[in-house]
């Protein structure tokens, strides 16, 4: 895949926060650094390094789409009420990934976990 600036920007700043953020959030922030970049080259740039690996993109179903430039196998918690996402630092289940193969006869390489309710901030509200 190409280098370009647009991407390099976009890495850093993903690279720069642990809050997951939305397309939009990524655009706001590169702006200040290529103010004349588009929202459509942003969601481009996030889908090529999504596709190449470099970045995750956590899409569950109804929610939107947000952005983890932490490649290594980890759990989330997604809150229910500000939609806010966090790494939960719990070592990742391999028992899991062996009991699917064995009950589905399927070869499986890993399994993605989100925990959902209601993160601390939110809880104090």
């Amino acid at each position: 895949m190409r280098r370009t600036k647009q991407k390099e920007a976009i890495l850093e700043v993903l690279r720069g926060t642990t809050s997951h953020p939305t397309a939009d959030w990524v655009y706001n922030e590169v702006r200040k650094d290529i103010p004349n970049i588009s929202l459509g080259t942003v969601y481009r740039n996030l889908r090529l390094l999504c596709q190449s690996g470099e970045i995750l993109e956590l899409d569950p179903c109804g929610a939107l789409s947000r952005f983890d430039a932490r490649r290594d196998n980890h759990y989330h918690f997604r809150c229910e009420k500000c939609d806010r996402v966090f790494d939960v630092d719990l070592p990742v289940d391999g028992e899991i990934d062996r009991r699917a193969a064995q009950k589905t006869g399927f070869e499986v390489s890993s399994h993605w976990l989100e925990f959902r309710g209601v993160c601390r901030n939110c809880q104090e509200s």
